[in-house]
């Protein structure tokens, strides 16, 4: 994210960060990158608990990747009060101090370095700055809602009967598509319930099915269903493929990419299960490397994939939540995809992609595209 500061002191600032981030930041590091007058987005580490010289080094390790950046404001925002800290100085003064030697080392300007307490709120560069601190009040409201973007997974509250309704869908649109496809691998939702239900297929889940004909026309009309409406098959469908690591990968580069995207990878992997390469071009969004994705089309896809996950468990559960996971890590939100991943996790001990995204975050690893500046 680009966007152009005005703020004409410290306190000014500050109201701006939140709504940077789209959420109120609590016992973290926040860092502002800038190129001249223009920030380049905003990073937001968990304040160190201890080796402060480590969490410096790599905060500016990643400061240092984007490649306009020549200063970084930083604010610490942290539980400690200013009081007792009255002798030494601001709280985590030891942490600054560590961003100090760093960025000397580095050539990024301080541009300031900021603390937000429960209690005041001060610079750690301003001599002036009272051992109590600044009032809070400076900050403006601090009950104005502005968390469009929690830092841990939430999934949509659902009606316990639309959950029954949808294992009941799931298991004959299960059955169908075996019915119809002459005998698949077991599934996971239940042997013994798909044959009962081979019996009498539901017509509604033989429909269903045939979705199937064109996967990329369904993703991409499932990632337009906006409107929040439970259609129970559409749902069993979706929920189907996510237990399915091949066909999840295809939703999951179509709605990071794009439709083409998602025919290119359906294509390349039923060629693959033929014997033939798969086409490691075709990967590389997965590691965080090629064409930045649409962000607009990834906040629908998690929209689309939480509401699943809300309604499913097991398998089917773990691939959406997995999905929303990645596509969280790829927006550059590496806290809110950790959570993700843990719950997907919960739902299927070491799930693979899960187990990936997981790996990214802890390693601090971020996708290429979050480094480079956005188109205008």
């Amino acid at each position: 994210m680009t966007t152009i500061i005005k703020a004409d002191n410290p306190a000014d600032f500050l109201t701006l960060v939140p709504r940077m981030l789209g959420f109120r930041p609590a016992r973290s590091l926040v860092a502002i990158p800038f190129a001249g007058t223009r920030s380049l987005g905003a990073m937001r580490f968990d304040l160190p608990q201890s080796d402060v010289e480590a969490a410096a080094a790599t905060c500016l390790g990643l400061v240092c990747r984007i490649p306009d950046a020549s200063a970084v404001a930083w604010v610490v925002y942290t539980d400690e009060p200013f009081a007792p800290h009255r002798d030494d100085g601001l709280p985590h003064r030891d942490l600054i101090a560590a961003i100090e030697r760093c960025s000397d080392a580095c050539g990024i300007r301080l541009h300031d370095a900021l603390c937000v307490a429960p209690d005041a709120w001060g610079s750690y560069l301003d001599s002036a700055c009272p051992q109590a601190g600044w009032s809070l009040a400076e900050l403006g409201d601090p009950d104005e809602e502005i968390d469009d973007h929690p830092l841990v997974a939430a999934l949509p509250a659902v009606d316990p009967a639309d959950v029954s309704t949808l294992a009941t869908a799931l298991t004959s649109l299960d059955a169908a598509i075996r019915v119809l496809c002459g005998g698949l691998p077991e599934s996971g939702f239940g042997r013994a319930a798909s044959e009962a239900a081979v019996a009498r297929v539901d017509p509604q889940a033989l429909a269903a099915a045939t979705a199937l004909d064109d996967l990329p026309m369904f993703f991409e009309e499932a990632l337009r269903d906006d409107d929040g409406s439970f259609r129970p098959y559409d749902s069993a469908l979706l929920a189907w493929c996510f237990a399915r690591p091949m066909l999840r990968d295809v939703a999951l580069s179509q709605w990071c990419l794009g439709f083409d995207a998602g025919d290119d990878v359906l294509d390349a992997q039923l060629r693959s299960q033929g014997g033939e390469e798969y086409p490691s071009h075709l990967a590389l969004h997965m590691w965080g490397e090629g064409e930045r994705p649409d962000p607009d089309r990834l906040r629908a896809a998690i929209t689309t994939v939480t509401r699943v996950a809300s309604l499913t468990t097991g398998e089917a559960r773990a691939g959406a939540l997995a999905t929303a996971a990645w596509m969280s890590w790829a927006l550059g939100r590496s806290t809110l995809a950790a959570s993700y991943a843990r719950l997907a996790v919960d739902a299927v001990p070491a799930y693979g992609l899960a187990e990936i995204v997981l790996a990214f975050t802890q390693a601090g690893h971020l996708p290429d595209w979050a480094f480079r500046r956005s188109p205008a």
